[in-house]
């Protein structure tokens, strides 16, 4: 979890740190005896489960499970990076953190100063749109039903018509024309010098989730855009890459956590006009297929989306193929398809918000809107055409994960087509390159991790005394315990007490990936159970038993071993079994 951040900062990070402090900025927590109490923020309860422990440093939710310390409440929290989440704590406690070993110190300073130049262009666009020259600029925005207070919101700017009106401005700030060029504000003449990429256009700034100004888009005004596309953006930069971002989504972010689904327009305008209707856990793709970076940095914040699609681009295979990703990457993906004719800012200007709310839960699922498409362009009545529609479907169902759900949709396109089930299998199974998945078995949920008391008492009482494991450690060996995730949490124990760090539970949890292991950790901490008079005795009881199961295992599979070498005939291998029998026998009766 961890990765290339080095221990010594994350320990330093968290020993300045208060997680009560942290948490308490998002949820009200109540003391509780020595430790404090909330709702869980991470699923909806009544009666408060969710613990959070000034001592160890952690928290635990004995309602869902969520267990960690004060970086997995931020990322978990937040939908942020386990990196993210380092940076934001390291800011708050005044830890510097080392520069990542690809950046060297000139690299950093050039994003810095990329970051400046940008915010600097959008105040200056900023403030264009407010004079007499942008007059017919801001009055196409206000007609679009844009607010004053959208405009300022969203940062909307107006680029003068003039060759050099941004060039002469930052120059005036003795900015550099070369880091000009490098922000992408520029463009080099055939013969020498450099002019503004945006003239004469509405302003867009595009903003990451920081709030940062990445790039520009700018819209042509109406009547303008003869000569010149509609739209045009920044290039990519060295901060800036199209597939990376979405537009809105530092706005958005907060809407989205809440109602737990995003829905995805497409252009600035599509965003914009909802937004300020009240409809604002959305977020706009900038009119490009959307990338698997893109989803990736939805799925911090929902796993459900719905795609708004215009009329005419709904019947396109390969924007409907695009959703797939979503698929792939075990979301769950609707679609709404907007009338002829509107798009998401006329359909709110139209019909208002609650209209455009009624539009988003009428949404279909993704199945059923790709079959609704594939039949609109297909005769499903005829062979061919259900071939066709086959060909389209089938790689959808591919990609979910579920096999429940791929089952039913295969009985689904098997009642809609009059197609077999096994023949729409055999397809399957020829894009998957597997084994058709038939019979399918019942969906069972995860199983509950369940640990041996013994085990699980032994390790309760070294996370409360940190000395005990050293001496644990001289008696056991990780893979005494029998749960392989209980052996390789008692290795990290070991180890860290071997280089002479704690093991504490706060710092135990940089090391857990599986959230198993995690929640155990956490729980046990918190579940009460003092041996303060007969400690030495519970703990020689329990390393006395864990001995005991692990020979007891090994004589039983050694029994197992004589048992097929008798049968087999194999003499030779037989005695070296009843040896090594015989040698383990007399190593229990010594330990024990």
């Amino acid at each position: 979890m961890a990765g290339l951040i080095p221990e010594n900062i994350l320990e330093d990070i968290l020993s300045k740190v208060d997680i009560v402090e942290v948490i308490s900025a998002y949820i009200p927590l109540k003391r509780s005896g020595r430790n404090f109490k909330a709702n869980c923020p991470f699923h909806h309860e009544k009666t408060p489960s969710f613990m959070v422990s000034p001592d160890r440093q952690i928290y635990h939710c004995f309602g869902c499970g969520e267990s960690g310390n004060a970086f997995k409440f931020l990322m978990r929290y937040e939908r942020l990076e386990f990196p993210e989440a380092v940076e934001i704590m390291a800011k708050k406690c005044g830890v510097i953190l080392p520069e990542k070993q690809v950046e060297d110190t000139q690299t950093n300073s050039l994003y810095t100063q990329l970051y400046k130049i940008n915010e600097l262009a959008a105040i200056f666009y900023q403030e264009a749109l407010e004079t007499a020259m942008a007059a017919k600029a801001k009055d196409y925005l206000l007609k679009r039903g844009v607010s004053e207070q959208a405009i300022k919101l969203f940062r909307l700017g107006f680029a003068p018509d003039k060759w050099d009106g941004l060039i002469n401005h930052l120059r005036a700030k003795n900015i550099h024309l070369s880091l000009l060029e490098k922000a992408g504000l520029v463009l080099p003449r055939d013969n020498g010098g450099f002019y503004d990429r945006f003239r004469n256009r509405i302003i867009f700034p595009i903003l990451d989730i920081k709030s940062r100004v990445l790039g520009f888009g700018a819209r042509a005004l109406a009547g303008d855009d003869k000569t010149g596309a509609k739209y045009i953006n920044s290039p990519e930069t060295m901060i800036y890459t199209k597939g990376r971002n979405l537009y809105g989504l530092n706005f958005a972010k907060e809407a989205i956590r809440v109602k737990d689904y995003v829905a995805i327009v497409e252009g600035y305008m599509d965003f914009i006009v909802p937004y300020q209707a009240g409809f604002q856990n959305l977020v706009a793709s900038q009119g490009t297929a959307l990338t698997l970076d893109q989803v990736s940095l939805l799925k911090r914040h929902t796993h459900n989306v719905v795609m708004v699609f215009d009329a005419d681009q709904a019947g396109q295979a390969a924007t409907l193929r695009m959703l797939d990703v979503f698929v792939e990457e075990g979301m769950n993906v609707k679609v709404a398809a907007l009338p002829a004719g509107f798009d998401p800012d006329l359909y709110v200007r139209k019909y208002g918000l609650k209209g455009f709310e009624e539009l988003i839960e009428k949404a279909d699922n993704l199945f059923d809107y790709k079959l609704k498409s594939a039949k609109s362009r297909f005769n499903y009545k005829q062979i061919e055409g259900k071939a066709k529609i086959s060909q389209e479907m089938l790689p959808t169902i591919s990609k979910f994960k579920n096999a429940v759900l791929k089952s039913e949709y295969i009985k689904r396109l098997s009642e809609e087509l009059a197609v077999r089930e096994d023949a729409l299998l055999e397809e399957l199974s020829k894009i998957k390159e597997v084994v058709p998945f038939a019979p399918l078995p019942q969906a069972t949920g995860k199983k509950a991790f369940t640990v041996n008391p013994t085990e699980k008492l032994l390790i309760k009482l070294m996370l409360e005394e940190n000395e005990l494991i050293a001496r644990v450690r001289q008696r056991l060996e990780p893979d005494d315990f029998q749960d392989k995730k209980i052996s390789e949490l008692v290795s990290v124990m070991f180890e860290l007490t071997a280089q002479g760090k704690e093991a504490a539970p706060s710092k135990l949890v940089n090391y857990l990936t599986d959230t198993d292991s995690l929640q155990f950790i956490c729980e046990s901490a918190f579940n009460p159970g003092s041996y303060e008079q007969n400690k030495e005795e519970v703990i020689n009881d329990c390393i006395k038993v864990i001995k005991h199961k692990k020979l007891h295992f090994l004589r039983q599979r050694l029994q197992e071993e004589i048992k097929i070498a008798e049968d087999s005939g194999n003499e030779e291998k037989l005695s070296q079994l009843k040896v090594e029998f015989c040698d383990l026998t007399k190593k229990g009766r010594k330990e024990l």
